[in-house]
């Protein structure tokens, strides 16, 4: 199986990158660098001890074995709202991850991808074919899917260029200052806990508009927009701004707010479609767990 790897971010040896890729032994990645099963660009021989920048592609061979996990087509629970030839736009629930990675190997969302749309199993992007935004786990509401190469390829140009629309609503503890404002602290790794992302001047530049729609009772409601797509983006801003989301203990919302998710869901979703060119525009109402909160907040309860 030939498949395409790219990294996401810096690491510090190759070997350690793709062993956590594929989910595999360190022993059996070194056995295919050895074999020269796995290439880079203009690479002709790959040691386990390069060091890997983020956007670096890898191509690799991948027999049939019992020591790599493979992409596995199974159903899985999730709503299409709108399916063509070309792409798809799911309302992915709250607690169903996005693709299969250390730790959640089965019952993703692009398991159930390519359970429904067995074509999009054949794009080359090993684990995440399709995959051209993504959600965390936690957080409810519309993403976009590429059914082809061709349109993932087109789909992954349309958001590093930002032409395409993603709005979110969420629930923050407290009531920021400024009732709206652009939050833009660069976000990096934390090293002290690698579930966690901050704020650092090491980090990459990001963008998060956000307008507080309305608070009481401790709680805001609050519209973000989010202008760049870095890991927990918004958790991380809306936390800086001293506003962590509801059920978000991650991000210092209270320890004991065992809500199962974080309070954030992807309403709006826009983008010229990038096959047509024409303009498509989704809405996605909350879920009724997330409404359900509301209600509870402004009725005091």
């Amino acid at each position: 199986m030939i498949v395409e790897i790219v990294a996401e971010e810096d690491h510090e040896r190759l070997d350690l990158f793709l062993t956590e890729q594929l989910d595999s032994t360190r022993t059996t990645i070194q056995k295919l660098l050895k074999a020269g099963k796995i290439k880079g660009e203009g690479d002709i021989h790959l040691k386990g001890s390069k060091k890997v920048t983020a956007g670096q592609k890898f191509i690799a061979d991948i027999p049939e074995s019992p020591n790599i996990n493979y992409l596995r087509a199974e159903p899985v629970d999730f709503e299409v709202v709108y399916e063509d030839p070309h792409i798809v736009v799911v309302n992915k629930p709250a607690g169903l991850v996005v693709h299969p990675a250390p730790g959640s190997w089965r019952n993703t969302l692009v398991n159930g991808l390519v359970y429904r749309y067995p074509e999009i199993k054949e794009i080359h992007s090993w684990l995440r074919p399709g995959i051209v935004h993504r959600l965390d786990g936690g957080t409810s509401g519309l993403m976009v899917v590429a059914r082809t190469e061709k349109m993932m390829v087109k789909l992954q140009n349309m958001f590093k260029e930002r032409t395409v629309t993603k709005k979110y609503i969420a629930l923050a503890h407290g009531c920021p200052e400024r009732r709206e404002g652009i939050l833009s602290g660069p976000i990096d790794k934390d090293p002290n806990n690698p579930l966690r992302m901050i704020i650092s001047e090491s980090g990459k530049p990001s963008l998060t508009g956000y307008r507080v729609l309305w608070s009481m009772n401790g709680i805001s409601l609050v519209e973000c927009r989010l202008f760049t797509g870095r890991t927990h983006q918004i958790r991380v801003h809306m936390s800086a701004l001293g506003c962590p989301l509801v059920g978000d203990s991650l991000y210092g919302a209270p320890p004991d707010e065992q809500l199962g998710r974080v309070y954030l869901h992807s309403w709006r979703l826009e983008f010229a479609h990038p096959e047509t060119g024409e303009m498509m525009r989704f809405r996605q109402p909350l879920t009724l767990d997330f409404g359900g909160y509301i209600w509870k907040v402004r009725h005091g309860g």
